[in-house]
């Protein structure tokens, strides 16, 4: 199962209660108002009359470089610039640094029915939280059938065929002292480049079906130190059923990957059957991932150290 999301939105509310944001001008709407773009806008330019570009779906922020450059102009000109940018219908206004806003925006805001709120962060900090906020808001997502498990670290996105025994490993590492993330669903999130995070849908957190037991609570069951609510994402496990005479990688010197969302996380195939304990190979290949990630390929090193045994010349009598 794999469900790609629409372009998505946050409620302007939902980033004024995030960030405690003080209201000083709300339209009747604002619990309508829909944020749908990841970055943030300074808008010196427009306040100076240039609108190349100008993106009015960006959260436009006001700190004290655009307050001087309106506390310079006459209450005339003031008014014209503002009433400029303000014609543009901008998403909101944020106010920095407790920065007391012009009556002419504060009226004009009303007349053009945009937001105007205030912060006391300063600037930068309130731009790049906010950016990042956004980011995980806004993320392109899609949901796999599936399960997400924090191994010794590293987030674990097992796969698998219906029944093969994913939430049965999983109970079992989170017996040995790991947590659990989600089970069945796991709602993905890009949340970079090279990022991905996953989740468990809100009406299935921390819940765990076990064929023949049936919905267990994990939280309840083994306490709060066995779930985790996000993860990133760094191994696929894809499990499947051992196939006869199918070549498995003995070494590990393959490199597998299995895409989502356009990234490229490494993957590691393992066939399952009766009397392989799935559990201690999945710690085994976090710890190997993990040193890996250090440096050290062990497959690698092992094939050196065989490739020169092999080419040791052999000694003549």
């Amino acid at each position: 199962m794999e469900a790609a999301n629409p372009k998505r939105s946050v409620p302007l509310s939902q980033i004024i209660d995030d960030f405690k944001l003080e209201t000083i001008y709300a339209p009747e709407n604002i619990n309508d108002i829909l944020i749908t773009h990841p970055d943030v806008f300074r808008p010196g330019l427009p306040l100076a009359g240039f609108f190349d570009y100008f993106d009015p779906a960006r959260i436009q922020i006001i700190g004290r470089v655009e307050s001087i450059y309106l506390s310079k102009l006459s209450p005339e000109q003031r008014l014209k610039s503002v009433g400029a940018f303000l014609e543009k219908k901008p998403v909101c206004i944020v106010i920095t640094r407790n920065i007391e806003p012009f009556s002419e925006l504060t009226e004009l805001a009303k007349e053009y029915k945009v937001p105007v709120l205030r912060t006391s962060m300063s600037t930068s900090d309130f731009n790049s939280a906010v950016v990042s906020s956004l980011n995980v808001y806004l993320a392109p997502r899609v949901t796999r059938h599936g399960v997400l498990v924090e191994v010794y670290g590293s987030g674990l996105l097992i796969l698998g065929d219906s029944g093969i025994g994913k939430s049965e490993t999983a109970i079992e590492l989170i017996k040995r002292g790991h947590r659990l993330i989600a089970d069945d669903a796991v709602e993905i999130s890009r949340v970079s480049e090279k990022t991905l995070v996953g989740r468990a849908p809100e009406i299935i957190k921390y819940y765990m079906e076990l064929r023949g037991i049936g919905i267990i609570d994990v939280r309840r069951l083994f306490g709060m130190g066995a779930v985790k609510a996000t993860e990133k994402i760094e191994l696929v496990i894809k499990l499947e059923k051992w196939i006869e005479g199918k070549a498995y990688d003995r070494m590990g010197l393959d490199n597998e990957y299995h895409e989502i969302l356009g990234i490229n996380i490494p993957a590691i195939t393992i066939p399952v059957h009766p009397g392989r304990n799935l559990a201690v190979i999945l710690e085994i290949a976090a710890m190997n991932f993990r040193l890996k990630k250090s440096g050290y390929n062990t497959a690698e090193e092992f094939n050196k150290q065989l490739e020169q045994a092999l080419n040791l010349p052999t000694d003549k009598k």
